[in-house]
């Protein structure tokens, strides 16, 4: 069984306000939620990821690929380092659970993050 549940596309924007229209247009009828993390703000709606902050903010976050939603944080760990990976950041407490960001072998960096039901 696959611990992933979702990928989530990541969206880097000037404005929230400006972008989310279209992109809640697009989701449907999925809630958004909006909320901050370090120097940025974030609205996830449906299957989005739309980041906006400052060029200065946004430039280390520019490099993932995507937002992984998963059921097992230490699964997706020990698969990454084992095919020769490395863990950047975490796991660590972020506003909507645990994350880690990772580099796979390719070069490829991904953010993993569970949500507790």
């Amino acid at each position: 069984m696959s611990p992933i549940r979702e990928v989530l596309a990541r969206v880097y924007v000037e404005s929230l306000d400006a972008a989310l229209p279209l992109y809640q247009r697009l989701a449907g009828d999925a809630p958004t939620r909006r909320f901050g993390f370090r120097d940025v703000e974030l609205a996830w709606v449906g299957p989005f990821l739309l980041v906006a902050g400052t060029p200065a903010a946004l430039a280390p976050l520019r490099n993932r690929a995507a937002t992984v939603l998963v059921d097992d944080l230490d699964a997706v760990a020990n698969a990454i380092t084992s095919a020769g990976g490395a863990l950047i950041e975490g796991p660590g407490e972020s506003p909507n659970g645990t994350r880690l960001i990772a580099e796979h072998p390719d070069g490829t960096v991904f953010e993993y993050l569970h949500i507790a039901t």
